[in-house]
């Protein structure tokens, strides 16, 4: 009886450090998500400003290759891509991120300001965007 419950405790063990944890908190990931998000953001309101597409799909691309690498199936990526849960948080803190780079809705020169200086930087951000 002492053996099976040795047993029962050592497969739970293994299996709690098996459990991986939600997408939204690897931080490679989430973070990743939020670059590509802001950036859209910037050049869907900055006339002046274009995406690097091609630089956008692949590192999206990466994200999901990265993802099934962590061991995440597709249901879960797709669960986590898909979830409005996930995506009104993500949101709110892309918001944040171009509020506190002096972005104003209304005004658009805000964001061509913002995606200039990400640019200048060299930041991920800035990776994704060109000025036309």
């Amino acid at each position: 009886m002492r053996a099976m419950t040795m047993a029962g405790m050592i497969a739970l063990l293994a299996s709690m450090s098996l459990a991986k944890p939600p997408l939204r908190e690897v931080a490679e990931i989430d973070n990743t998500i939020l670059v590509i998000g802001i950036a859209d953001e910037i050049r869907k309101n900055c006339p002046d400003i274009s995406a690097r597409m091609f630089r956008a799909i692949s590192m999206a691309n990466g994200l999901q290759s990265r993802a099934k690498d962590l061991g995440y199936s597709d249901a879960e990526i797709n669960a986590y891509r898909k979830s409005d849960s996930e995506k009104a948080r993500l949101k709110s803190k892309r918001d944040k991120y171009l509020q506190a780079g002096g972005v104003k809705r209304a005004t658009p020169d805000t964001y061509c300001e913002l995606g200039r200086a990400e640019i200048a930087r060299g930041s991920q951000i800035g990776a994704l965007l060109r000025v036309n």
